[in-house]
């Protein structure tokens, strides 16, 4: 471990070389007091799994080593990832197997769900789960902006017939408290993981009318190809929706994005989907996707679930809303990363870099979100390294509204394995993976030689 973190500091004097005064190099340690001086540990209690990661204060050079829990597959990841969030009541969620998996207290207790015999009596198909072939599927969650989960799970190739995907919605009724499931057969041979996001509402439309809408894309087909994805009002019964051609059309809609000082409520900073949606919800209803024609123009989906075309140009396809109205989006150019932030609805953008110059030869996987009730944005990278692992670290910008500089950078894990994301390899990270808790602690999916599967972190010493 020492020998491990000597090297990670090399690392981090190499990856912060630039960063201060003419760029020049690193500037000696300050002997201003450090961030963490201030820290606290918001967990008294001692996890089963603890790490010490490496710590940079990029205002003063100082490092120094902070308390995280790690927890493994077991805890609702399978071989190759998790799929994490977080809800307003700080429980964390991982789906990143077959059915939801969640943690009310920071990871010191776990729950999952798990199927009845009958489906919800809301369902168009009655057929039942496949006990026993666990660890074969994989899913995706996230807090509605009513309070709702919505998740769905696939599973591949499994059941009597031996070749139909299977789709299993699984959502959570705020107003009830209680799960409810439905099964959806697929057309299509094969589906991936899925990406999901909400449709904010109130929905009216052909296939029904609700608070929100729940869209899921495979990440099989992706965009890319336009297959399209499965769409519902209940979050029980899910059906195809088509994308628009990448040319179509011509901007014809005018969307109101508000400006930045609107108070949202806390769900808009757990809501969030993951970055390879490429979409994100809308406030005043409806769901964005940022530069989806090939003009640079994006696409609309409206709260009658119909498709337009917006002439916004937004700086990047990954973007993000938090509970102040803030629009985050962040691009990536070579191994430089930059934070995008409009407060006028998308007419203006402040910006600042996050450089991986010099430490980094490539990108592997990256997340980011923005949580305005703990003023904070937070970048996960995991890079190939100049000298071969693959190393995870994480950007805190503490007090983002005033300024977009980060103030800290961790090292997670000892980025020391080497990783490709994709079937067939031996060693998989397929995609980053993050959430952030109402008390401001990080949770974020990351890869080293300590266990042969991904694993994830909950950070625990926090700005008092």
């Amino acid at each position: 471990m020492r020998r491990a973190l000597f090297v990670l500091l090399v690392v981090a004097s190499s990856l912060t070389a630039g960063c201060f005064g003419d760029g020049e190099g690193l500037v000696e340690a300050s002997t201003d007091e450090p961030i963490w001086s201030t820290y606290r540990r918001i967990d008294p209690a001692v996890h089963e799994t603890e790490g010490a990661f490496l710590t940079i204060d990029l205002a003063t050079n100082q490092s120094t080593e902070t308390a995280w829990a790690v927890f493994d597959r077991t805890n609702g990841g399978n071989c190759c990832e998790h799929y994490l969030a977080t809800t307003v009541d700080g429980a964390i969620l991982n789906i990143g197997g077959e059915y939801p998996v969640w943690s009310p207290d920071r990871g010191h207790a776990w729950d999952t769900w798990l199927p009845g015999t009958l489906p919800d009596a809301q369902c168009r198909t009655f057929v039942p789960t496949n006990p026993g072939q666990e660890g074969l599927g994989e899913g995706s969650i996230v807090q509605a902006t009513n309070g709702d989960l919505i998740s769905m799970s696939w599973f591949p190739y499994i059941g009597a017939d031996g070749k139909l995907d299977k789709f299993y919605a699984i959502l959570f009724d705020e107003s009830e408290d209680e799960w409810r499931w439905c099964y959806n057969r697929l057309t299509e041979p094969f589906y991936d993981r899925s990406w999901q996001v909400e449709v904010v509402g109130p929905i009216s439309s052909s296939l029904g009318s609700g608070d929100w809408a729940s869209l899921v894309i495979s990440n099989f087909w992706h965009q890319s190809q336009n297959a399209g994805g499965q769409i519902s009002v209940d979050g029980l019964n899910y059906y195809p929706i088509q994308f628009p051609g990448r040319n179509d059309g011509a901007a014809d809609l005018e969307v109101d994005l508000g400006v930045a000082g609107t108070d949202l409520g806390p769900y808009w900073d757990v809501n969030k989907p993951h970055k390879e949606m490429r979409a994100f919800p809308v406030p005043s209803g409806g769901l964005m996707f940022p530069r989806y024609f090939d003009d640079g123009s994006a696409a609309f989906l409206d709260t009658s679930l119909s498709w337009n075309q917006v002439a916004i140009e937004f700086p990047s396809e990954y973007c993000h809303v938090d509970s102040r109205n803030r629009i985050h989006c962040v691009s990536v150019q070579g191994t430089t990363f930059t934070h995008h932030v409009s407060e006028d609805g998308a007419l203006t953008w402040a910006t600042q870099n996050h450089s991986l110059d010099g430490a980094a030869s490539s990108i592997e996987e990256w997340e980011f979100q923005a949580s305005a009730g703990q003023d904070l944005f937070v970048l996960n990278v995991r890079y190939q390294s100049a000298d071969g692992p693959d190393v995870d670290i994480v950007w805190h910008v503490r007090g983002m509204s005033e300024g977009l500089e980060a103030d800290t950078l961790t090292y997670v894990g000892l980025g020391d394995l080497d990783s490709t994301s994709g079937a067939g390899n031996d060693i998989r990270f397929d995609f980053a993976s993050l959430g952030i808790l109402p008390d401001g602690g990080v949770v974020v999916a990351f890869h080293d030689s300590s266990d042969p599967d991904p694993l994830f972190a909950v950070e625990l010493d926090l700005p008092a």
